[in-house]
């Protein structure tokens, strides 16, 4: 890897300059033993270990704003908020002293055996502030793949004290991310995780997305085609029969499957035919939860109103793992008033989570950081990928509101033809940022942007300039540049 600017600049010549080879030589030997022991002990998520052991990982030691560093002394600006998630950016000492203070006072208890603590107490009161009227009463464990599990046992649970335990089927969106657990990933409409998983959890059907660049037909309108994708909704209720189908599950805009926003259409259809079927609406909030989009809640950029809300990411920043799901008060009382609910985790509503949590939901309303987004530098990142991106030859749709984008690659934009080896080409893209410092992600034909919240317009330049070296390097390795 290169040796950044940042980490040569302010050497002089001479004797310095020596002194510089010899730290960085003492550097890349320090990587190399990293990455050593990585390879021999350290199993990635979603990695071709073999592959990425003779490669080497990129190794991250420090971070602070929305800037990393790594192992060599290269400055990397991160695009995608870690994943999707450090809202507030990297070292907040707010978020690091809630987490000291609460190690201190009260390191672990559990809220099982009719138990509970201050930090629990005091999150519960502050997400039933910032949430929508309708949710008042959460429940908490330690992850998104987490919360969509929880989510499936309060829908099982709310039918079953309605005296309609037959509602069983829960139905997804083929391309949605709901996690990594065996109940998350079926929810999940990935095909290459479903291809690892022969078991999977019952009763979980799946309908076509609402991707209009790459599903659509020349002869159907964006709005046309929103219907005709949540109508599929209505189709397969009906082919169940109403009185078999629990939920509906979805990201308001899918993350992980592209950044696909819907047409405006789609949302408020989904939502009539779950209300006149009886059918639940779980929004899975995980990556558009808690500002990313310039509304607290990804739903309600949309104007809809789900019956469960599963929340992560944002809920602190990731500086400490936490999940919760939100649950709408008419779901919630007939668990209150039905008996024991048998579910939870050793580390639902740990302390030192909840006071994390606290600080970072303060930080994000007392700075205004949420409504920045929807009315100033969230505009100012939209406006900005447009002006780099018109007329590109090998970007065909930009898709994105606030602070969270996906860039479509496409070999023809115009006539929405995408590459016939569209995942190569996005992985070609995203190693191209990579070289360059930037954190871009790609899923599939797709690159995605996230960054922290708190980005500032200069820092919105900046990624974007090497956003675009990226793309048109891309181009001219596919010769359309």
């Amino acid at each position: 890897m290169r040796q950044s600017s940042e980490a040569t600049s302010h050497l002089p010549h001479g004797e310095a300059g020596t002194e510089h080879d010899a730290a960085a030589t003492a550097a890349h030997q320090n990587t190399a033993k990293y990455r050593a022991l990585d390879a021999a002990h350290h199993l990635h998520p979603f990695s071709d270990m073999g592959a990425l052991n003779r490669m080497g990982s990129r190794v991250i030691v420090k971070a602070h704003g929305v800037y990393l560093w790594d192992s060599d002394g290269n400055r990397i600006i991160d695009g995608m908020a870690g994943l999707w998630c450090v809202n507030v950016g990297y070292g907040r000492q707010e978020l690091a002293d809630a987490a000291y203070r609460q190690l201190i006072e009260l390191p672990y208890y559990n809220t099982f055996f009719k138990t509970t603590h201050p930090p629990i107490i005091a999150l519960s009161e502050l997400l039933a502030e910032i949430a929508p009227e309708p949710f008042n009463r959460f429940f908490y464990c330690n992850s998104g793949s987490e919360g969509n599990d929880t989510a499936l046992r309060i829908v099982h649970r709310y039918w079953a004290t309605q005296g309609k335990p037959k509602k069983r089927y829960v139905i997804a969106r083929r391309n949605g991310y709901h996690g990594s657990t065996i109940a998350g990933a079926t929810l999940g409409g990935m095909s290459y995780m479903h291809e690892q998983m022969p078991s999977k959890v019952a009763h979980v059907v799946h309908i076509d997305q609402p991707y209009f660049f790459g599903e659509a037909g020349h002869d159907i309108s964006s709005d046309a085609f929103g219907l005709e994708r949540a109508r599929q909704l209505e189709t397969r209720i009906l082919e169940l029969g109403a009185e078999n189908v629990a939920a509906f599950i979805g990201e308001p805009f899918q993350g992980a499957g592209g950044v696909i926003f819907p047409p405006s259409t789609y949302w408020p259809e989904v939502e009539r035919i779950c209300r006149q079927y009886d059918v639940l609406f779980i929004a899975d909030e995980v990556i558009g939860g808690f500002g990313r989009i310039g509304e607290w809640f990804a739903h309600q950029h949309f104007g809809v109103t789900p019956d469960l809300m599963t929340l992560a990411k944002g809920l602190t920043s990731g500086y400490v793992p936490m999940g919760a799901v939100g649950v709408h008060d008419r779901i919630a009382q007939a668990i209150v008033d039905n008996g024991e609910f048998n579910h939870g985790m050793t580390y639902s509503g740990h302390p030192v989570a909840a006071a994390v949590a606290i600080a970072n939901l303060t930080l994000l309303r007392d700075e205004g950081i949420v409504e920045r987004v929807k009315h100033d530098i969230g505009p100012y990142f939209q406006r900005a990928l447009r002006e780099a991106f018109e007329g590109h030859p090998i970007i065909g749709e930009i898709a994105g509101a606030g602070l969270v984008a996906g860039l479509q690659l496409a070999r023809e934009p115009r006539m929405r033809t995408r590459f016939v080896d569209g995942s190569q080409v996005g992985a070609l893209c995203r190693d191209c940022s990579f070289n360059a410092n930037l954190i871009m992600r790609a899923s599939g034909d797709r690159m995605l942007l996230s960054p922290p919240l708190v980005i500032t317009k200069q820092e919105v330049d900046e990624l974007i300039g090497k956003a675009k070296a990226a793309i048109d390097a891309t181009a001219q390795h596919v010769g359309a540049l």
